[in-house]
């Protein structure tokens, strides 16, 4: 609770500050003044893409953006969102499976759903489909524009004892999401799901209340998580996408010519970044070697077919025909 208050005081100070410098809504020495937080160290792709991002927008002259990373702001990603939807001048990555939860449109969780979507180069078509425009329509709905959609790398187990396979999840104290999609993998690959910050995953591996988390390996590498997790099972269950969102408001209140550089530059960022680290997490997973971390390459149709049920029994609320209609509109 003490922690949750203190990060809501940490994005008041902020906003406060925002308003003090008359960045709300409007402008700051001529200037558009947008923040951008996230939770992820300063060396994982989302926050170079957000620091590239920035400095872009900066360049222009139209533009004052200041980037937070490492949770620095807060490291509640939903409670950032909120604020943004309040009104706050916040660019906050969150991710679908979150927004699906957070906004009640369970049809996002299609986009992170284990092993539906394996393929990074998709996300270059995906703001052209009709089912991403009509997401799109219903988070401005509820006050929320989603800018742009990042691949931000596979997940999968980092573990303080060996998994080779589905059983070897059994029991253990897993951090991972804590939204439906989080719930439903727990469920079905036999984990205790235990949820907590992002940035506290290190110390819990430390403190022995965790056995280990689902992460991705630019996040692991950035965390340092290979110094308490000996163990990597490569199961690569979600394409986690890094949704980048604002508030509706600081959207509509810019120009329309500032407006349309804002998100044209956003989306150009994210388009480079969704291949920089897709080429770049090969590389981290030598890096883990070298370290010393054991890598297993598990058998991905067994994590599958562990998964089946989850849609069989429709966990996560997916309309009828949702992935057909997705791989249709994706030239899959």
């Amino acid at each position: 609770m003490k922690k949750a208050v203190f990060g809501l005081l940490a994005i008041l100070l902020v906003a406060g500050t925002v308003f003090a410098n008359g960045q709300q809504g409007g402008t700051s020495s001529g200037k558009i003044a947008v923040t951008f937080a996230g939770t992820e160290g300063p060396t994982a792709g989302q926050s170079r893409a957000m620091q590239e991002a920035a400095d872009i927008l900066n360049a222009s002259g139209r533009f004052n953006v200041t980037v937070y990373t490492s949770g620095a702001l807060s490291n509640d990603t939903d409670n950032m969102v909120t604020q943004a939807r309040m009104g706050d001048n916040l660019v906050v990555p969150s991710d679908p499976g979150r927004l699906a939860s957070q906004f009640s449109i369970p049809d996002l969780n299609i986009l992170m759903a284990p092993y539906v979507l394996t393929d990074p180069a998709v996300l270059s078509k995906l703001p052209q489909t009709a089912l991403y425009k009509e997401w799109q329509a219903k988070l401005e709905a509820q006050g929320i524009y989603l800018l742009a959609d990042m691949f931000n790398g596979f997940r999968s187990f980092y573990t303080t004892s060996p998994v080779t396979n589905v059983a070897g999840l059994r029991g253990l104290r897993i951090r991972g999401f804590g939204n439906n999609i989080g719930t439903a993998l727990a469920k079905y690959l036999g984990y205790a799901q235990t949820t907590m910050a992002a940035t506290e995953i290190y110390s819990g591996i430390q403190a022995k209340s965790l056995d280990g988390c689902e992460i991705q390996a630019a996040t692991a590498d950035s965390y340092r998580l290979y110094e308490v997790t000996p163990y990597l099972a490569l199961s690569k269950h979600y394409m986690l996408q890094t949704a980048f969102v604002c508030g509706k408001k600081l959207i509509d209140d810019m120009p329309a010519t500032d407006r349309e550089f804002f998100i044209k530059t956003l989306n150009d960022t994210v388009t480079k970044y969704s291949a920089i680290i897709a080429a770049e997490e090969q590389g981290i997973y030598d890096s883990f070697r070298a370290r010393g971390m054991t890598v297993t390459e598990v058998s991905i149709p067994e994590f599958q077919n562990a998964v089946n049920g989850l849609y069989t029994n429709n966990d996560l609320g997916l309309s009828a025909g949702l992935k057909d209609r997705l791989f249709n509109e994706l030239g899959l």
